[in-house]
């Protein structure tokens, strides 16, 4: 039987479900009072304008429970000057000794005890901003999408105001965000926002409060919230921001090790950002030598036994800012981290009523893109810069629809990629949505890739994918059917495999005990999807059954099996994999994790099977105030018939010393160690031949004094090495230091 037929039965299957009636509580409509004032942002609330704010009762507990009474009392107080929302909460606590608060760094204020606001300013049920704020001040903000659920991208920064201070009653928060920082429609007239205040009361069980009761059977949560109507004086007011930088570094390096330190020139770049906010809705971001050297070095990884490129998410903030506008359904073709050294980048971004948009002009010194395959893929490095240039446009209708159209292009001296695409998201119900993207790309390589992967001067080919999902209170399921040529490719993105049909079908279903309960919640999921390739044949096919569990002390357990029929080197292989994964916090401040998973796996280096053991702990610990610890460790043995094929082991520690709010300085040391017994291993020549040893390892240390996301600064030193066989030590063979300052003028 073949894929479509078995994907459009599981389909019918689905749709023959009747739909769900769900019965949200109707919303409030609330008055913003306006108050030509301005205040100090000190967290005390002792100004008399206070007393004449709006008051939102925070009433609801959303999780564990649903919809039930708060077990503490939270007070939200909102009005407005015309140049920007002052918000504050009461959050009472009956034990004011118990509230979980450090000074950390901005946007991971998530184990903490902290309160926030939610804004759609479209009024249209599809985003919004999310502003929160710890009991010291600490400031956490994110752009959420709720076009499929409630999705949270904490890679956004606004420049706003915060204050807090913990009181004999519990503790008081103050935030005060200039319209400027927020996109809305730019009408005469008053405006209507949704909103809600959250709390989170992380305890024995980690309390979601909120000021409107959530009904689980909706997958909306904008359309649940209660509405603030006014804001006919709001301004965005000078909306023009102009970051001038400059950077200092050098870089040194050991050609040959072991060896000399050939020591680089002290570079000096100066460098330029530009945000304006040509309307409230629109904003057009420019960069000029930009320098990325401050951001925090990637999670480690291990990178053996595996024929797939591993994935590292953007970190550097001029794409960061706005890159929602680019998202597109169902595929990742906007992957900014492919543009390495870009000397200059102009972005507009905006959104008029129903329309979105977004352009994206760059180019980059180094032209770097994934060569997808059906069983693996790598990476190809051209010796020639390129243009980049994208082009996202969406358009919503009705309550929930959307549709939109995605362009990008890389080009250099003789090589070009080119991808369009049109995606959509249709919703039948509250709780039935359609999700499909069809996308074509046409890419031109030059010579050298040609020679090194085999591959024709010109390639075209088609991607495609369709979902249906049904997501519930208690149960959802999803059909899902993908498609990707053998000749597609997108180099602005990241698609790693091609030459591929896959078919998924699966479900979830859940069950909610009391919270008091030592498990409050427990589940189990599962799906069967088979892979074959464009000649159809069979690469994969996959049934896989989960559990999980979630009680006190902030517990979390996952665990199942999985079982496959794979395709590797023109062998099929079984293999069954036994996981688990469980968190928990034992103490406040102490966070543990594991994930183990034990079973088959395919030696891809040799074409056998063989026994595999993974262990991926965690520990996460608040140690003070001022003093946090992040220690992950990832172990990775593979056995085969013959004995020991290797053994690779890596530690990633990180510790952070909050000095106040503003200062901090981060270590990060990583470590690889991976042991082969070469003696197991195929190879044809001496030069095939893998290494015994490898070891690896990278050092950064950075000091920042930060007063808001833009105006900053960076002093730091980093530092790498390697052994291998010809190596009797580990050996560094480069290093270097820099520093950064930025100011953000506000004109």
């Amino acid at each position: 039987m073949s894929l479509k037929k078995l994907l459009s039965i599981g389909a019918a299957l689905v749709l023959t479900q009747s739909s769900i009636a769900a019965y949200a509580e109707p919303a409030k409509n609330y008055q913003l009072p306006h108050f030509s004032t301005s205040i100090e942002t000190d967290g005390k609330l002792d100004e008399a304008i206070w007393q004449s704010a709006l008051v939102i009762d925070l009433a609801y507990e959303n999780r564990p429970a649903e919809g039930q009474t708060a077990p503490v009392k939270t007070q939200m107080l909102v009005f407005e000057n015309g140049q920007a929302l002052h918000i504050a909460f009461k959050a009472y606590d009956p034990n004011p000794s118990d509230i979980r608060a450090v000074l950390r760094d901005r946007d991971s204020l998530w184990r903490d005890d902290h309160v926030g606001i939610v804004i759609d300013t479209f009024n249209d049920e599809r985003s919004g901003y999310e502003f929160y704020v710890n009991p010291l001040g600490i400031q956490a903000d994110l752009r959420m999408d709720d076009s499929n659920g409630w999705d949270d991208d904490d890679s956004w920064d606004a420049i706003w105001d915060s204050a807090g201070q913990i009181t004999d009653f519990g503790y008081v928060v103050e935030m005060v965000i200039p319209f400027n920082a927020l996109r809305f429609p730019e009408r005469a007239g008053s405006l209507t926002w949704n909103i809600a205040g959250r709390r989170i009361y992380p305890r024995e069980v980690r309390y979601e409060l909120a000021s409107y009761k959530n009904d689980r059977n909706l997958k909306c949560n904008l359309c649940q919230f209660d509405q603030l109507v006014g804001f006919e004086s709001a301004k965005a007011g000078n909306n023009f921001q102009l970051t001038p930088t400059l950077t200092i570094s050098r870089f040194d390096e050991k050609p040959e090790v072991p060896g000399d330190w050939q020591q680089g020139d002290i570079e000096v770049e100066p460098g330029l950002d530009v945000r304006w906010g040509i309307t409230q809705d629109m904003v057009l971001n420019a960069t000029i030598n930009p320098d990325f050297s401050q951001v925090e070095a990637d999670s480690s990884q291990l990178d053996v036994n595996n024929t797939f490129s591993l994935f590292f998410p953007e970190k550097r903030p001029f794409f960061l800012d706005g890159a929602s506008y680019f998202d597109v359904a169902e595929f990742n073709f906007v992957h900014t981290r492919n543009i390495v050294e870009p000397d200059y980048g102009v972005k507009l971004t905006g959104k008029t009523e129903n329309h979105s948009y977004g352009v994206l002009v760059a180019n980059d010194k180094h032209t770097n893109f994934l060569i997808p395959g059906a069983l693996g893929s790598d990476i190809a490095e051209l010796s020639q810069e390129s243009d980049v240039a994208l082009a996202r446009y969406k358009v919503d209708f009705g309550e929930r629809h959307n549709v939109g159209v995605l362009m990008t292009n890389r080009s250099g001296d003789d090589y070009r990629n080119t991808l369009a695409s049109i995606d959509g998201n249709y919703w039948f119900s509250d709780t039935d949505s359609l999700r499909v993207n069809f996308a074509f790309a046409d890419t031109q390589n030059p010579e050298s890739v040609q020679n090194d992967f085999e591959l024709d001067e010109e390639q075209q080919d088609h991607a495609y994918s369709i979902r249906y999902g049904r997501e519930t209170r208690d149960y959802n399921l999803r059909a899902s059917y993908r498609n990707v040529g053998e000749d597609f490719r997108s180099d602005l993105g990241f698609v790693s495999k091609v030459d591929f049909e896959r078919a998924v079908l699966g479900g979830r279903y859940t069950w909610y005990g009391e919270k008091d309960n030592w498990f409050h919640r427990w589940g189990v999921f599962g799906d069967w999807d088979a892979t074959y390739d464009q000649a159809g044949n069979l690469l994969e096919r996959e049934y896989e059954i989960h559990g999980n569990l979630q009680g006190q002390s902030q517990f979390y357990s996952n665990f199942g099996v999985v079982t496959r029929e794979r395709l590797f080197d023109e062998q099929y292989f079984d293999e069954t994999q036994y996981m688990v994964y469980a968190e928990f916090t034992p103490i406040a401040g102490l966070e543990l994790a594991n994930f183990i998973r034990v079973g088959d796996q395919v030696d891809f280096a040799n074409t056998q099977l063989g026994d595999a053991i993974v262990l991926e702990p965690r520990i996460l610990w608040d140690v003070n105030q001022h003093l946090k610890l992040d220690i992950a460790y990832n172990f990775f043995e593979l056995d085969v018939d013959e004995g020991r094929l290797f053994t690779a082991n890596q530690m990633d520690f990180r510790i952070n010393y909050q000095f106040d709010l503003r200062s901090i300085i981060k270590l990060v040391v990583q470590y690889t160690d991976i042991d082969r017994n070469v003696d197991l291993y195929q190879y044809d020549t001496i030069d095939d031949r893998p290494q015994a040893t490898e070891r690896f390892f990278a050092t950064q240390l950075i000091y920042s004094y930060k007063i808001n996301p833009q105006t900053l600064f960076f002093i730091g030193y980093s530092d790498g090495g390697f052994q291998d066989d010809s190596l009797e030590n580990l050996e560094r063979d480069q290093r270097s230091i820099f520093t950064k300052f930025s100011y953000a003028w506000q004109l």
